[in-house]
């Protein structure tokens, strides 16, 4: 027994490990979201100073084993299996929980899903006891209600405040300074930074006084107003003379101290959600070998009640775990990105759709700024149109080689209202979420600087819909998975124990192969899409989309009619889905026109028509790939009869002649050699005239035979699809060729 007891321990190390590193890839977004958006500094040098700031903040923490010493359960009403059994259930469903949020580049909250998961792992355990146990307590004696609703009324107090506050103080703020900052930073930037980072300075005492047991507290306390107006007169002198000296951007020390001050928060916040429960888990071991004898099935863990200290080497252990998944998570990068991009300054390419919700919001929104206009002066309006004009935001981002997702403004804002109602939570004691203050702080920014215009607002509301409705979702599962977690480790065992966590690897495995993917055919769009801006690189970028996405074309028609032919599923079903993801490239390749128009040079506009020409083409031909590869599939996956052997035929000799006229046109666009085009229309014409024979074939056929109607209208409608494909392949080249005729 005490073996088992060994290797639960063992286990719950490795998931806190594993939870470290899902962790730090949800959290990450907390503090890189504003230095990235607005490129404060290379990237190199934010990930230096966050990782600074995260080993500074788990030497702050106290090491307390907050959650359960906060009561979500009484320890002292469980026995020792029992206590093991629900910490197990905990990690188990925190790293497949996280895990699966960060695939899908969903940020959310650890602390609410820990919290959670130990509430429904504990009630789960406290019902087996009530059923089992004729001794047992009433489930109030084994569960602190209280703790969760106060966590429920901190996420409800929290959305809507941070949201508010951002949008008030950015509007402000930007009324001050106006998009064309590096003209007013003069002025006042020295006082708007002293203010700044005085504020975040108090925000890193308070979250350092409340681990760190060298800080005096009581003395940070009592002296605050001292501390902020000594912090404000230093700062605006410092600031000041640096400004005259070395002409330095003052809002970028504001960006790089306050994401500092938020990556030591982070660290010292939420380095319990992570390793709280393991080390909770392993001081119960502890406690129950020093008792020689002990029943682990009667060993009351009264000892856990109190304060569970976490020795200085574990928590600088977990410090570099969290530094080097810092730099190497690809997954937080994915978090990061959705809460850039809810709240880019720019157009970007918009993840979420539209929702009923969304909608009427904006109508709603639209509706009261038309009234509110009309009670305004109209000379007062044009003085806000004035200060919030974002013509110098755009004529800073035509300089600029990389797209800002906002200035530095906004990101200064973001990271001082965020740390300012985090710093004022804290000393309220009050349970709050860090990720839930920066994002939604982060959204009332860029709605206050009107980053959410009419022809993105109702997606972007979307995206902060959906992303809310994930967190009170991750509350509902976390408790869910836990609950059912902790039975079966009950009933179960050490059975039940191997196979959950055989079931997280592979979920771990699975999740991790599906970003990969998604990370490299993004990453291949943005290659194609890069660099936009000049001449050669639109012809070099547009001939390689070409010949790649004709080569797909081909090899994806081909799998159709083979798949269809012999009645392979799997084989119908692989191309159905590349045919889907084809489809999604030609759309972000299309959608991205305009944005790669406006950016031309003035000597290549002329280019622009034939671009989009050839964007065009290549959208219809994704089209008609579409309207061939889905009713194949549902041809076969319905068990419909197999077309009749002369349809096949046809179809297996126009498929070897559309791959002989594609191989012909990628050959042509390669050696960018036009002058044998004439013999690729000829080839076209014959395909045509082949087709169409066909067309009129089946026709007759379907007006006078009664049986296969069926496979005879799904043969039917690849003929004319393929028409259509031909058509299109044909005049994709000479669009092409007429592009690069033009640059000649």
């Amino acid at each position: 027994m005490e073996t088992l007891f060994i290797v639960l321990v063992a286990v719950l190390f490795l998931l806190a490990i594993s939870d470290l590193i899902v962790g730090v890839s949800n959290d990450a977004v907390n503090f890189l979201n504003s230095a990235i958006g607005a490129k404060a500094a290379p990237f190199w040098a934010i990930m230096v100073v966050a990782s600074l700031g995260v080993l500074v903040g788990a030497t702050f923490s106290s090491g307390m084993m907050e959650v359960a010493r906060k009561g979500i359960f009484h320890p002292q009403n469980f026995y020792f299996s029992e206590i093991m059994f629900i910490f197990l259930a905990v990690m188990i469903t925190d790293v497949i929980l996280l895990d699966l949020f960060n695939t899908f580049g969903m940020p959310t909250s650890t602390t609410v899903s820990i919290v959670f998961e130990l509430l429904g792992a504990a009630v789960a355990i406290a019902i087996i006891k009530i059923n089992t146990d004729p001794d047992a307590l009433a489930l109030s004696e084994y569960i602190n209600s209280a703790k969760a609703l106060a966590i429920i009324s901190g996420i409800l107090l929290s959305v809507v405040v941070s949201f508010i506050s951002g949008a008030l103080v950015q509007y402000v703020t930007r009324f001050f300074f106006t998009f064309n900052f590096h003209k007013n930073i003069k002025y006042y930037g020295a006082i708007w930074g002293a203010i700044s980072i005085s504020l975040i300075t108090y925000f890193i005492l308070i979250k350092g006084a409340k681990g760190a047991s060298y800080m005096n507290e009581d003395f940070i306390h009592e002296n605050t107003g001292k501390i902020i107006l000594y912090s404000l007169i230093a700062w605006a002198i410092i600031l000041q003379l640096l400004h005259w000296l070395t002409k330095i951007n003052i809002l970028k020390i504001i960006v790089l101290v306050g994401t500092f001050a938020l990556a030591m928060a982070f660290a010292g916040n939420d380095l319990v959600n992570f390793i709280g429960v393991p080390l909770a888990g392993f001081e119960s071991f502890k406690i129950f070998m020093a008792n020689a004898g002990a029943d682990p099935d009667g060993f009351s863990m009264i000892a856990l009640s109190g304060k569970v200290k976490t020795p200085t080497l574990y928590l600088v252990i977990a410090g570099l775990i969290m530094v080097i998944t810092l730099w190497l998570s690809k997954k937080a990068r994915s978090v990061v990105k959705t809460s850039l991009d809810l709240s880019s300054q720019d157009e970007v390419d918009e993840r979420f759709g539209s929702s009923l919700m969304a909608r009427s919001l904006v109508r709603g929104a639209i509706k009261i700024g038309n009234g509110v206009n009309r009670i305004i002066p109209v000379s007062f309006n044009q003085i806000i149109e004035k200060r919030f004009d974002q013509r110098f935001y755009k004529d800073d981002n035509k300089e600029t080689e990389e797209v800002l997702a906002f200035d530095l403004v906004r990101a200064s804002v973001n990271l001082v209202v965020a740390s300012i109602l985090i710093a004022f939570a804290t000393s309220l004691k009050l349970p709050l979420s860090t990720t839930y203050v920066t994002f939604m702080v982060a959204m009332g920014t860029s709605l206050a600087d009107q980053a959410w215009g009419r022809e993105s607002a109702v997606y972007r509301i979307t995206g902060v819909i959906a992303v809310i409705g994930g967190w009170f979702f991750t509350a509902f599962i976390a408790f869910s998975a836990a609950f059912l977690m902790a039975l079966l480790i009950s009933w179960g065992g050490i059975y039940s124990i191997s196979l959950l966590v055989a079931i997280a690897i592979v979920i771990i495995v699975r999740t991790h192969s599906i970003h990969k993917r998604k990370a490299e055919t993004t990453k291949i769009e943005e290659h194609l899409m890069d660099d936009l801006v000049k001449k050669d690189s639109i012809i070099t970028k547009c001939s390689t989309s070409i010949i790649d996405n004709l080569s797909d074309f081909s090899e994806v028609y081909s799998d159709i009619i083979e798949g269809l032919s012999t009645e392979n599923r799997k084989k119908l079903t692989k191309a159905n889905d590349k045919v889907i993801e084809l489809n999604e490239k030609a759309k972000k390749l299309k959608d991205k026109i305009f944005k790669t128009l406006r950016k031309l040079e003035g000597d290549s506009v002329e280019t622009g028509p034939y671009y989009v020409q050839v964007l065009d083409y290549l959208r219809e031909m994704a089209h008609n790939l579409t309207f061939i590869s889905k009713p194949s599939f549902e041809h076969v996956n319905n068990n419909h009869k197999k077309l009749f052997d002369f349809q096949i035929q046809n179809l297996s000799e126009i498929q070897l002649e559309l791959s002989d006229l594609f191989a012909k046109i990628i050959q042509i666009i390669k050696n960018k050699n036009y002058d044998n085009i004439a013999e690729i229309v000829d080839a076209q014409q014959n395909m045509l005239d082949k087709l169409e024979a066909l067309r009129k074939e089946q026709i007759k056929r379907i007006k006078t035979e009664d049986k296969g109607t069926r496979r005879s209208m799904l043969y039917f409608g690849i003929i004319y699809e393929t028409q259509n494909f031909v058509l299109h392949s044909v005049n994709l080249l000479k669009a092409q060729r007429d592009f690069i005729v033009e640059n000649k």
